[in-house]
């Protein structure tokens, strides 16, 4: 009979040792079953200043299916926020609104190749304050106009967009001392929406974000400027590369083209 008890007990004890190995552990004594909730992961997104409305938007749609995800967005023009990765500034993602930074940033080795994609397209057009009387973009020349505002050609690509326009047009030599430099596209907006500029040339994206200013016309790529197209890629440097690549694949669904299309933004075709 002791026998039989003895027997009965380790049989016990093994199923007790099976029930805790199915649960799994995480290496800290703790279980790891199917309802434990996922670690809470923080992504370092530098985006173009443009991004910041729809961004807001896009983390709320990803977040229903994401929640241990909070998505910490560094927002400036495309290229201090080049330079910030390229001096090892803390970043998963980066979608720029230009080639040109996104293009350096590849030649210098700090991109996973194979997620450098095309993301969205988007528009160039001349917005004026509300109150001030401009028809056409060839108003830019007359005494209606004081102060054009445009980002830094250099750093900001709708600031590039936009002397390309006026280059292209001929007419940038006879209005380059109304040209005031902004350091990215939202500056440029606010210029304008406050009165501090007469007109500037931001995204559409940007001016369909604000009640102050009106758009006065839309700019023709075809003949005035190379297309607007946003590359996304993930940092070769990042801390969580695979959590990266999955947001990124969102950015991509037809969820998430939704909302770009809501802000002004198209799909690359």
């Amino acid at each position: 009979m002791l026998k039989k008890t003895k027997i009965i007990s380790m049989l016990l004890c093994c199923s007790l040792l099976l029930v805790g190995c199915g649960k799994g552990s995480n290496g800290n004594g703790t279980t790891t079953g199917d309802n434990e909730e996922k670690a809470p992961v923080e992504l370092n997104i530098s985006a173009a200043a443009s991004l910041k409305e729809v961004m807001a938007d896009l983390e709320t749609e990803y977040k229903k299916s994401n929640e241990n995800v909070t998505l910490v967005v560094n927002y400036g023009s495309s290229g201090s926020l080049q330079q910030q990765i390229e001096q090892g500034a803390p970043c998963d993602l980066f979608i720029s609104a230009g080639q040109k930074q996104m293009n350096t940033l590849k030649e210098e080795g700090l991109l996973i190749d194979d997620t450098t994609k095309d993301l969205v397209e988007n528009s160039l057009v001349l917005v004026a304050a509300n109150g001030v009387e401009i028809n056409s973009f060839d108003d830019l020349k007359s005494d209606k106009v004081t102060h054009i505002a445009v980002g830094e050609p250099e750093s900001v690509p709708a600031g590039k967009y936009a002397d390309e326009v006026l280059t292209n047009t001929g007419i940038k030599d006879s209005i380059s001392d109304k040209l005031v430099f902004a350091k990215d596209v939202k500056e440029v907006l606010a210029w304008v929406a406050s009165g501090n500029a007469d007109v500037g040339f931001v995204y559409l994206s940007d001016a369909l974000s604000s009640d102050s200013v009106s758009i006065v016309e839309n700019v023709d790529e075809v003949n005035n400027h190379s297309a607007i197209t946003y590359p996304v890629s993930v940092i070769k440097d990042s801390t969580n590369v695979d959590e990266a690549k999955k947001f990124e694949d969102f950015l991509f669904t037809d969820a998430a083209q939704k909302i770009f299309e809501k802000y002004g933004y198209k799909s690359v075709e």
